[in-house]
């Protein structure tokens, strides 16, 4: 089965950050693959090393996010396709590149994280799928290969359903499906002789900004009740609930 796998690079959440001026501003400047993407990325390897296959890895974004995809390929991934981009793209421009890049590419499965570490939107998975008329499931926390068959464990909002996805189709990823493995000195000797292409795109019809960061305003201190009579602090704080706080 051939495998491609959407990844991308965000900022190291552990690295310090602030806010100044209405700008995000990493001190550290660390950026890492994305922890979702990273899930996918171990997902198909897991597979191809099972029953063979191919792992096709595809990052949108500067040509500073090339590490990025030598870290995939590190991990075991085949090959890369970087489509470079300096501009500020939303989730339907993302969509947009990867699409044209995907559509014609005769991949069974394209794998990639539910949602991202830096914006949590979420919004790919699906819109990617619509774009290339794939059939998709969503936030998988495990993945198997049944002949062209994918058997993707989701959870849902009830418990864990098990769906059997015809291929080619497209899986979001949770980063509860596995622990992606950190690359040995082999992996990492052996990515520098894989193909990666590089492809200058232009991102259109971008219609979501971002105009500016700030603080969460600060969270009110919270109040204790105490007193001798239990029922007493009881009903004081079953009123502290209803009147003040109205959460009842």
């Amino acid at each position: 089965m051939r495998f491609a796998v959407c990844i991308n690079q965000v900022p190291d959440v552990a690295a310090p950050s602030q806010v100044r001026d209405g700008q995000l501003v990493l001190d550290a400047g660390r950026v890492v693959l994305d922890a979702y993407a990273a899930s996918a990325v171990e997902a198909a390897l897991v597979l191809k090393e099972a029953s063979g296959g191919e792992v096709d890895v595809v990052l949108v974004g500067p040509e500073k996010a090339s590490e990025t995809i030598r870290k995939a390929l590190a991990m075991g991934a085949d090959s890369g396709t970087h489509l470079v981009t300096d501009a500020e793209l939303d989730s339907a421009a993302v969509v947009r590149l990867l699409a044209d890049h995907l559509r014609d590419g005769g991949h069974d499965a394209v794998l990639l994280g539910k949602q991202s570490q830096d914006t949590d939107a979420g919004l790919v998975g699906g819109m990617l799928a619509e774009a290339l008329a794939l059939p998709y499931v969503t936030n998988a926390v495990g993945l198997a290969q049944e002949a062209d068959t994918l058997v993707v464990t989701r959870q849902g909002d009830k418990g864990q359903e098990v769906i059997a996805l015809p291929t080619p189709g497209l899986v979001t990823c949770s980063n509860d499906m596995n622990d992606p493995r950190i690359p040995n000195l082999k992996g990492i000797m052996a990515s520098k002789r894989k193909p990666v292409e590089t492809k200058a795109v232009e991102a259109s019809g971008v219609r979501v900004k971002t105009t500016g960061y700030a603080n969460p305003p600060s969270r009110e201190p919270g109040k204790t009740v105490d007193g001798d009579e239990p029922a007493a602090v009881a009903r004081e704080l079953v009123r502290l609930l209803a009147d003040e706080a109205r959460a009842i």
